[in-house]
């Protein structure tokens, strides 16, 4: 029997899930996908080769189906897939890990209860993780599992990068910038010195650009700043998030126009960003490919966010000797990397416009100040690797 690490990262309307051989390091055996859950469920799944399983042995979703279902299918099929396999833990990728949690953490009741309590800070994402935790251990009470947060990675921060300017009993309470998408900057860290050798450790920003966005600024591989902040809305302008916001808006959203917080809480988190400054979608590629001005408009505003915020970065690190893009857009979009790119010029920044049209990894020009890469991020490897250590300690 093959030892194997289950890993799941799970949202709203979907799990996405990966196997891992319990090896040192951790090598992937199947990944797959299940899409639509409440409407129209649809199942994916490939092997380590990318060979696409055929369709006729998914397990069957109804549409009505929930996490107390899939979870428990999921594991079955797995088994069923793969027959000489034993789940020796599984790792969720946890949105929220608060102040304290520098690291994954086994998850017990307590450490379910803490999480719980910043359900408020992250709702998009944290209630779904905590529940495929629940459903995996009321199918499987004896599996370890193992909570990776995307806060961990910036508690390495300077205690002046955390604070806001508000009363010091409120930061004490633990208002502060807590920063995500450190499983993402985390998997960078720890491959950027394979592509750049010993400057890995100079002045590096990452630009985490897909439907949430994010920006790091490292030195020596650990976060010094980054753009978001308190909760998950904070910085870039995003897919359905507007980012970085004078909170005189939402004052007046509930002063003047009556806005309830849950109207805000809608607003800001589901209705603003790409799509809201398009009014067609908040899909990156949909907007290049439409000619309406509106999309550019969208597409134009990203850009210029990015690059406010990512030349605001190189404040917090003396300067910029190396730029990453990673995540959907940051990994694929060749027009996004050149209207950033275009507008820090002044920083040294030039790219190679052949090699950026074809994704290269290196995608700056030859004798550029700032070198500049392309590297497809992989929590998944992250969250494995987490998991196994955890799970022999």
């Amino acid at each position: 029997m093959t030892e194997a690490i289950l890993v799941l990262n799970v949202g709203s309307s979907s799990v996405k899930f990966a196997v891992y051989a319990a090896s040192d390091p951790p090598s992937l055996i199947l990944r797959g996908k299940l899409a639509g859950i409440g409407t129209d469920p649809v199942f994916s799944a490939q092997d380590a080769a990318g060979q696409i399983s055929p369709p006729d042995i998914f397990p069957q979703f109804d549409h009505a189906a929930g996490l107390g279902d899939i979870i428990p299918d999921l594991l079955r099929w797995i088994e069923a897939h793969r027959g000489d396999l034993t789940i020796r833990a599984a790792g969720h990728s946890v949105v929220h890990g608060g102040r304290h949690h520098m690291g994954p953490a086994l998850v017990t009741d307590a450490l379910l209860a803490e999480l719980e309590a910043l359900v408020p800070l992250a709702p998009l994402h944290q209630p779904h993780n905590l529940a495929a935790i629940r459903c995996l251990a009321a199918s499987a009470p004896d599996l370890a599992q193992v909570a990776c947060f995307d806060t961990s990675f910036h508690r390495t921060q300077d205690r002046l990068a955390q604070l806001f300017a508000i009363p010091r009993a409120l930061s004490d309470e633990g208002i502060l910038r807590y920063g995500f998408h450190g499983l993402s900057y985390d998997f960078i860290a720890g491959t950027l010195a394979g592509h750049v050798g010993a400057n890995a450790d100079e002045r590096v920003i990452v630009a985490h650009l897909g439907n949430g966005a994010s920006m790091c600024a490292m030195r020596d591989r650990r976060s010094v700043a980054t753009s978001m902040g308190f909760t998950a809305l904070d910085g870039l302008m995003m897919g359905r998030r507007c980012g970085a916001l004078d909170p005189g808006v939402v004052l007046y959203l509930m002063q003047e126009k009556g806005l309830t917080a849950g109207d805000i809480t809608s607003l800001l988190y589901e209705q603003s960003g790409l799509l809201g400054v398009s009014c067609i979608s908040s899909d990156m590629a949909t907007l290049q490919a439409s000619d309406a001005p509106e999309a550019q408009l969208a597409v134009d505003l990203f850009c210029y966010r990015a690059a406010a915020e990512l030349a605001a970065l190189a404040a917090s690190i003396g300067g910029l000797d190396i730029l990453v893009f990673t995540a959907g857009i940051g990994e694929n979009s060749a027009i996004v990397r050149t209207h950033i790119c275009e507008r820090l010029r002044w920083m040294g920044i030039t790219l190679d416009p052949a090699a950026n049209e074809d994704h290269a990894t290196c995608v700056g020009m030859s004798g550029s100040e700032v070198e500049v890469l392309v590297i497809p991020t992989d929590e998944e490897i992250v969250i494995a690797r987490s998991t196994l250590m955890m799970a022999a300690a």
